[in-house]
């Protein structure tokens, strides 16, 4: 037996309930894992709600780090007592848990199982959103809406690291000044301010190259407006609901834009990749360039109070629940 939420029913943070449930051994291809940490995320509210489909009852959360406890059949590239991550593994709301080997990386030393947890989800976004969707070089100039999150601390210091000008959005002053401490050259309290026209007025007019948005609702379709003819627009995630149907000849008609909705999950589908995109985060989290700061914790049981603040925005960087 072991405790972990469980999702009887979809809708609001109350529904998350501390169960205790039944642990096999790990099956064929799996590794059982003791947890250190589980990472809080946006996505384990859209799976609560039912805005991504999963049929209860469910235990959500994709992403964890913990000690490597038993072994199923056929498993070579794992040992007993290795450090692990994951960051798309369903299931990770639980003090342990049995997960398949294709969704794990060990974890180098120098890097806490807390820290790790903390950064895989949200760092790996980060690089999937950098370097692969809009390779961010030396002169980019970049947006990025909800600076003050965990995937925006992240990518704000790593896209200053590449050499870019990197503009970002939050809603509180306080928000603003974590950000701006965290690789920002500007941030705009969207709150406040019209963040179409300050974009324009810090970039002279010209707009920015790309504009990284997991806002959603609220920021389309004035983000299109922030471009440079041909400039993308990447929409990867929905906190503020999702981005309704619209014409594609809107893109046309704001400059030839383009735009892509982008997860994770395709980024990272196959061993190589997950390798690729997780050694790339680890080398610039231990190169300091990018700190991962964990703002937040809450315990496994109070999972639902944690899914609250989020949603309340009252969280900022990281959060991690602590089986």
């Amino acid at each position: 037996m072991t405790k972990a939420i469980v999702v009887r029913t979809l809708g609001g943070p109350e529904v998350l309930k501390l169960e205790d449930v039944e642990l096999g051994a790990p099956g064929p291809g799996e590794v059982q894992i003791r947890q250190a940490a589980i990472g809080l995320n946006f996505i384990d509210v859209y799976f609560r709600t039912g805005l991504y489909k999963a049929e209860p009852p469910f235990i959500p959360g994709k992403e964890g780090a913990g000690t490597v406890t038993a072994l199923g059949a056929g498993v070579t590239d794992f040992a007993i007592g290795d450090r692990v991550a994951y960051a798309s593994a369903d299931g990770a709301y639980a003090a342990e848990r049995n997960v398949a080997t294709k969704h794990l990386v060990k974890v180098p030393d120098g890097i806490s199982l807390e820290t790790a947890a903390a950064m895989m989800l949200k760092g790996m976004t980060a690089q999937y959103l950098l370097l692969q969707t809009f390779p961010v070089k030396p002169g980019s100039v970049i947006l990025f809406h909800a600076a003050a999150g965990g995937v925006g601390l992240i990518a704000g210091q790593w896209a200053k690291a590449l050499g870019a000008t990197v503009i970002g959005t939050a809603g509180s002053q306080a928000k603003i000044d974590l950000a701006l401490a965290h690789g920002y050259d500007h941030v705009i309290d969207y709150g406040k301010d019209d963040f179409v026209a300050r974009v324009r007025e810090l970039t002279n007019g010209a707009g920015v190259d790309v504009v990284y948005d997991s806002v959603g609702k609220d920021t389309f379709p004035q983000s299109l407006d922030c471009l440079k003819p041909r400039g993308l627009f990447v929409s990867f995630g929905n906190s503020s609901g999702p981005v309704e149907a619209f014409n594609m000849g809107l893109l046309a008609q704001k400059g030839s834009l383009y735009a892509t909705r982008p997860t994770l999950f395709a980024y990272i589908a196959t061993r190589a990749a997950l390798d690729a995109c997780a050694n790339s985060l680890f080398d610039i989290v231990q190169s300091s360039k990018v700190r991962i700061n964990i703002n937040q914790t809450y315990s496994l049981a109070n999972a639902g109070q944690a899914h609250a603040d989020l949603e309340a925005r009252k969280t900022s960087g990281t959060t991690l629940l602590i089986p």
